[in-house]
């Protein structure tokens, strides 16, 4: 659904039935689509999320946080959401792995990256 350009302006824009094949799935795609690809089994979707050569979020919806706490360390990406969309926190470390980036940025991880520290030593 969606897909329609007008000039700069692109219509939100839903793709079902995504392969691993696509773009949509390969690609980071910095606009108003997203792709719907469906899976069977928790361990389908483990292994569909870390073929991507991309790896900022994962995020799980479920009622069962359990389960969700079980799969968390299967994934990985820089950070898993559950029950949330993938988002920045200040409060938080917050970055991706793979071709997503490295090190973290926000909270006191990410504030380090950008700090010199001196050795001194006196004798």
């Amino acid at each position: 659904i969606g897909g329609e350009r007008d000039g700069a302006y692109m219509q939100p824009t839903v793709l079902d039935g995504v392969t691993k094949e696509m773009a949509i799935f390969k690609e980071e795609t910095f606009g108003p689509a997203i792709g719907i690809t469906r899976f069977k089994t928790a361990e389908e979707a483990i292994e569909l999320v870390n073929s991507s050569d991309f790896g900022l979020g994962v995020s799980i919806f479920t009622e069962d946080l359990d389960f969700a706490r079980n799969i968390i360390p299967e994934f990985e990406d820089g950070a898993v959401f559950v029950n949330e969309l993938v988002k920045s926190d200040p409060r938080l470390p917050f970055g991706g792995t793979k071709i997503s980036g490295y090190g973290r940025e926000l909270s006191l991880d990410g504030i380090q990256a950008f700090v010199n520290k001196k050795t001194v030593y006196i004798k």
